[in-house]
């Protein structure tokens, strides 16, 4: 069986943070799905589209990875497509935590599910997706917090 990962999440934008546990995650899998997940009671700073566009052109050299927009639980998602692992970044305690009860809630609706939990590299721990957009939101230079070939 296909070792298959869904890494799921806004990417609102995507960060180095994300881009890191994803190069790290490849050797492990043999394929990598970055799902952006669409919720409609959530607004988002970039378009859909724009989001995309930006994980597809940072990972193009890498064909283990396909990227993709998707609606509804996430375990529905891995079901869909046969994955059997959500693969899932920790920076904090706080984020172990949370991960933890929503990875166990997972495991529940779907038994066959596994959350991988990567621990985020110590010098991009401090970054996320709402310190970029707040840079980007008072005119400041996010580039150094972005993969290249997302074009902010």
């Amino acid at each position: 069986m296909e070792r298959i990962a869904v890494f799921p999440g806004s990417f609102d934008p995507i960060t180095r943070g994300h881009e890191s546990i994803v190069l790290r995650a490849l050797p492990l899998f043999e394929k990598i799905i970055i799902a952006i997940g669409e919720n409609s009671d959530k607004a988002s700073c970039f378009s859909t589209e724009k989001r995309l566009g930006w994980i597809k052109n940072v990972f193009k050299k890498e064909e283990k990875i396909q990227v993709v927009t998707y609606k509804g639980l996430t375990v529905d998602y891995c079901k869909k497509v046969g994955a059997r692992y959500i693969l899932r970044g920790l920076r904090t305690s706080a984020d172990f935590e949370f991960e933890r009860s929503v990875g166990q809630i997972n495991k529940q609706i779907f038994p066959g599910i596994e959350t991988v939990f990567f621990l985020t590299v110590p010098e991009l721990t401090p970054l996320n997706s709402s310190i970029v957009r707040d840079i980007l939101r008072h005119g400041g230079d996010a580039s150094r917090f972005i993969p290249e070939g997302v074009d902010l």
